[in-house]
């Protein structure tokens, strides 16, 4: 989730936050509905990716004649966010599509746009105000291998197996207090706990930063510097090379670094997971398709597939399109999040896009989204409750791992 900048970053952006009214943002066009993206974080690349392929979506044929879109940036503060969403209410907007900094805080607003007709569809992180609608990859299962879900246990599992159930191991946590870390967090950790030979040696905060994640994994690698293997979220990246400084090159598992899946490529060992930037993009083509033929059939959770690279699938894209199994662009930074395509829900997608916001050619409108659709086991990650005929309990059917706490038949 849910990427965030460096310190030095977050002061700098703060200090503009708090002196830039959302008025100074660019003027809607006139005669066109309006249409908001707001950003909590910005400046990484998986942020800055997210919000160029969601703005590529709203500029292209055939939205560009009735929509305008303006971008917002509300930075780490949730009462700024909350400010922020209920002046784009105050001003008309048809659809917000957001990155929430919480699944709480927002909800009261987002609850007074709905009343008023505004439509919400909110991206990677979740919030639980039942009107809005949730696109996320959270509890999301592999595409090759539907019944496998989780990012955080899936990857867990993948690190269990590359170490062959035993060794000390460092967990790289997100942002404290998100969704996100926590479901991640919560299911890789009952897959640990499983194995008595794993031993979490540390965690730490690497803040989906690649950066921050250097310099704590260096820290825990200090005082550790036996471990066999690290569990990641997104900042990877960071981790692997801070693992290359102390002449290391043990299992990790992570996201979807550009230079992380180079060096699976090369023979690094590890699994390549996490969260695509285009969830965003398919976040606003929700949104757009409900402005445009209502809500009937669209679901209120919607699940993004884990995209899963290991050391024998990871290949260098010779262009700028992901083909013949190609999955990472050599010629991008270190940093860049690989995952700007989907093949079902996002095909017209481009690096083009994701660099530089710049309108889709061929877009397409969404078609049925149906078999996205969260299942209803998994519901109480994303919305703390369980759907009406379902109780909080021990899935055991239909879904890998087993044994986890979610929703089952009443």
């Amino acid at each position: 989730m849910r990427r965030i900048l460096t310190r030095r970053h977050l002061a700098a952006l703060a200090a503009l936050a708090a002196i830039v009214p959302f008025s100074a943002c660019s003027a809607p066009e006139t005669g066109k509905d309006k249409i908001y993206l707001d950003l909590s974080y910005s400046g990484n690349n998986w942020q800055d990716e997210a919000a160029n392929l969601a703005l590529s979506v709203a500029r292209s044929a055939p939205y560009a004649d009735r929509y305008s879109v303006t971008k917002q940036i509300s930075g780490t503060d949730i009462q700024k966010q909350i400010s922020d969403v209920q002046s784009m209410i105050a001003a008309e907007a048809k659809l917000v599509v957001l990155y929430p900094l919480s699944p709480t805080a927002l909800n009261p607003t987002i609850r007074q746009g709905c009343e008023r007709g505004v439509t919400f569809v909110v991206y990677d992180s979740t919030v639980r105000e039942p009107c809005a609608y949730n696109v996320a990859f959270i509890t999301g299962a592999r595409a090759d291998k539907p019944q496998d879900a989780f990012f955080g246990a899936q990857t867990a599992q993948a690190l269990v197996d590359l170490l062959g159930g035993k060794g000390r191991i460092f967990m790289n946590r997100g942002v404290a207090g998100t969704s996100t870390d926590q479901v991640h967090y919560d299911t890789a950790k009952a897959v640990f706990d499983r194995y008595p030979d794993i031993d979490v040696v540390s965690e730490y905060y690497g803040k989906w930063d690649s950066a921050v994640s250097q310099q704590e994994t260096a820290k825990a690698l200090a005082a550790h510097p036996d471990v066999d293997g690290v569990w990641s979220q997104d900042g990877e990246v960071g981790v692997v090379k801070a693992l290359q400084a102390a002449g290391l090159e043990i299992p990790v598992t992570g996201e979807n670094g550009n230079y992380f899946r180079k060096m699976l490529s090369e023979g690094w060992p590890g699994v390549s997971s996490g969260s695509p930037p285009a969830q965003a993009a398919v976040a606003m083509q929700v949104g757009l398709r409900i402005l445009e033929n209502g809500p009937d059939s669209v679901p209120h959770d919607i699940e993004m597939p884990l995209p899963w690279v290991t050391t024998d699938t990871a290949k260098a894209c010779p262009g700028s399109e992901f083909v013949d199994g190609c999955n990472f662009f050599p010629n991008e930074s270190d940093t860049f999040v690989t995952e700007i395509f989907q093949r079902e829900l996002l095909p017209q997608s481009s690096l083009t896009a994701a660099l530089t916001g710049q309108p889709m050619e061929g877009l397409e409108p969404l078609g049925d989204i149906s078999k996205f659709a969260q299942p209803e086991s998994r519901r109480m990650y994303t919305r703390k409750s369980c759907d009406d005929g379902w109780t909080v309990g021990t899935v055991t059917d239909g879904q890998n791992p087993s044994g986890l706490t979610g929703c089952v038949r009443s």
